[in-house]
């Protein structure tokens, strides 16, 4: 079994920057898949960023790209995920999810472990 656990979510200024970071429970941290996943009010959730278990491989959505970075610390079973320049648009839930599957479609279903989720508001 795999519990993550979200920190780092809060109230940002647009043009801003916020830190989210996962610490997951799982002795085999390193194996897994991590990504983050954004739900906002009304919407699919939707796959932000992945990074591969090495963290020699990662994947943006063309709306973050540029503006988010995904890392890892396997020695501290931690994934991240720096936010700059934010935009209200990004105003959401922002989801960690852990999968064993060595890369993602970024299907939701593909991800048997998931967080409780950390709420990001972006003003204007």
């Amino acid at each position: 079994q795999v519990q993550l656990v979200e920190s780092g979510g809060g109230l940002a200024q647009a043009g801003g920057s916020l830190r989210l970071s996962c610490v997951a429970s799982a002795r085999t941290f390193s194996s897994l898949t991590m990504s983050w996943f954004r739900q906002a009010p009304g919407k699919e959730r939707e796959l932000v960023a992945q990074i591969r278990w090495s963290g020699g491989l990662t994947y943006y959505a063309d709306t973050v790209k540029g503006r988010f970075t995904i890392s890892r610390d396997n020695a501290k079973n931690t994934v991240y995920l720096q936010m700059n320049s934010l935009k209200p648009e990004d105003t959401a839930v922002y989801y960690c999810a852990a999968t064993p599957l060595s890369w993602s479609s970024g299907v939701v279903n593909e991800y048997p472990y998931w967080g409780q989720g950390t709420q990001v508001t972006v003003s204007s």
